[in-house]
């Protein structure tokens, strides 16, 4: 059994965690050599790390937009990387009957934020046992979250964390409201920053999300500031080619020296 994610709820104030990988699963090659780069990255600054990639993308822009190989292939990928890399991984439902045969094949549920308050996906969610991770809406105020929490906490979830991904602020555009995101570690749950969904423009190309990924570690270094004790992040060796997401996900090769950004920050600020 991989200790990583009993050990980081056991004490998350003293660990920190890093959710990264693609967007949706791509190729076995191509995931196999993020999470490689990712393991190894990670391993040397004494980060916890959890592979993340979605098997299907159930709401795309464009009814057109590639969505992943589905539940079945998917699982069996995740499986498949959980073994070769030697690392939990985590990926998202978006149905109450896929948290069953998810929680078979992954360490974490993610739920997504456009789903955060769906009652019955939450309860799907924290009656398989497993650690779950809720997306903030971009339409909910922080402190909402906390009935999220409840729900959970009442399906019999005791390893509850939050994601926090930016919220509407007007068409196309998110902001991140840092004295709600300290409202939000003061829930109870350990907070994670989702560095790269927080550069986006939401429905800014059309049939597609545009986004900022430049501002990308400016505002990981900020959360990791402010006291998050996680991080979600999306990467690609070739963001263009990525399946989804492509104008938001970062370049593999520029993560090693962003994650070792946020080590230099995290150490001063807990020194």
């Amino acid at each position: 059994m991989n200790t990583v994610l009993p050990e980081f709820f056991r004490q998350p104030a003293r660990r920190f965690l890093v959710i990264a990988g693609p967007c949706i699963l791509e190729s076995p090659d191509v995931n196999e050599r993020i999470g490689t780069v990712l393991r190894d990255t990670c391993r040397d600054l004494g980060f916890d790390y959890v592979f993340k990639a979605s098997f299907d993308k159930a709401n795309r822009s464009s009814i057109a937009s590639p969505r992943g190989p589905g539940l079945v292939a998917g699982l069996d990928e995740l499986s498949r990387l959980r073994e070769r890399l030697g690392v939990p991984v985590t990926t998202d439902i978006h149905e109450p009957a896929h948290a069953e045969p998810a929680a078979r094949a992954v360490d974490m549920l993610q739920v997504p934020a456009f789903l955060c308050r769906q009652t019955d996906l939450l309860a799907a969610a924290a009656a398989t046992g497993r650690p779950v991770n809720v997306k903030k809406g971009q339409f909910m105020a922080p402190e909402e979250m906390r009935n999220v929490l409840g729900k959970l906490a009442e399906g019999g979830c005791e390893q509850r964390m939050l994601t926090e991904r930016g919220t509407f602020f007007g068409y196309h555009r998110l902001v991140n409201d840092f004295v709600g995101l300290g409202d939000m570690m003061e829930l109870g749950a350990p907070v994670c920053f989702d560095a790269t969904h927080s550069t986006q423009l939401p429905g800014g190309a059309g049939t597609a999300t545009a986004g900022r990924p430049e501002r990308c570690g400016l505002l990981a270094r900020a959360a990791v500031a402010a006291g998050v004790q996680a991080l979600f992040l999306e990467c690609h060796p070739e963001p263009a080619r990525s399946g989804s997401d492509a104008a938001t996900i970062q370049p593999l090769e520029r993560v090693p020296a962003m994650l070792a950004a946020l080590k230099r920050v995290r150490d001063a600020v807990t020194a």
